[in-house]
């Protein structure tokens, strides 16, 4: 009798790509990722950020590249990606126009959802054609709100809400090229993007009240979650989402 093996969380001679790479929980990505062994090609819209934790990363003796690009604008997503192959793709890239649903422009509308659905759409796409044959794993960086919804936030949460299904889709029709495709979906986590909540004593409350755990996350609580949905420990795993909200959807 031969005793189970765990399998491995290495990733080792492996492609990454990983958007809103060159801040929070991005960058967070990226680095879980490089530490296991993949090269990592970070993308962001901005280049000085972006330049800065590639440095750092290449500084800790891991192998990285830059790459600015908005996936907002497809036509430079697909001349960026023509001819690439990635084993693993993270999509970190978001925008959050928070206010209330009566006082909600189209252009509000519009621009939260080219970011949050639409690129996130095509980018999956794009990641699957090159994947086709071999297999990869597709991990975007949903939200709570994908599963509840939450005060001032009906345009995010449609975002979100609308990616969750659109994975469930595409993992019943990839997976029987082996490309898997699946969400991480986190509560409140201190970012610069968050800082605006919680600065409002009103909101922070509110946060803190529904987090059973009675802490903020942090972007390290990212890191583990990704890595193992990028290496073969997660094999199996497809069409899910894998929530990092610290009970704030258990009841």
């Amino acid at each position: 009798m031969s005793l189970p093996r765990t399998p491995s969380f290495r990733l080792v001679g492996k492609r990454a790509l990983v958007t809103g790479a060159s801040s929070g929980i991005g960058q967070a990505c990226a680095v879980a990722l490089a530490e296991a062994g993949a090269h990592v090609v970070c993308a962001a819209r901005g280049r000085d950020r972006l330049d800065e934790t590639v440095t750092q990363m290449q500084a800790e003796g891991w192998s990285a590249e830059a790459l600015v690009l908005d996936i907002a604008d497809l036509d430079a997503m697909s001349a960026a990606l023509q001819g690439q192959r990635f084993d693993v793709v993270v999509n970190s890239a978001g925008l959050a126009r928070h206010g209330p649903a009566l006082a909600t422009t189209p252009q509000d509308f519009d621009a939260v959802m080219a970011v949050n659905l639409r690129a996130a759409y095509f980018l999956s796409a794009a990641a699957a054609k090159a994947m086709a044959g071999t297999g990869g794993s597709i991990i975007h960086i949903s939200s709570q709100m994908g599963h509840v919804g939450g005060i001032d936030r009906a345009v995010y949460c449609a975002s979100k809400h609308g990616l969750e299904g659109m994975i469930k889709a595409m993992a019943v029709e990839w997976g029987p090229q082996q490309i898997r495709i699946n969400s991480i979906c986190p509560t409140f986590i201190r970012t610069p993007l968050t800082v605006q909540t919680f600065d409002n004593p009103e909101r922070a409350a509110w946060v803190q009240e529904k987090i059973k755990l009675g802490r903020i996350g942090e972007v390290e609580d990212i890191m583990g979650a990704v890595l193992y949905l990028a290496s073969d420990a997660a094999a199996l795993i497809t069409g899910t989402s894998l929530l990092i909200d610290g009970g704030w959807t258990a009841d």
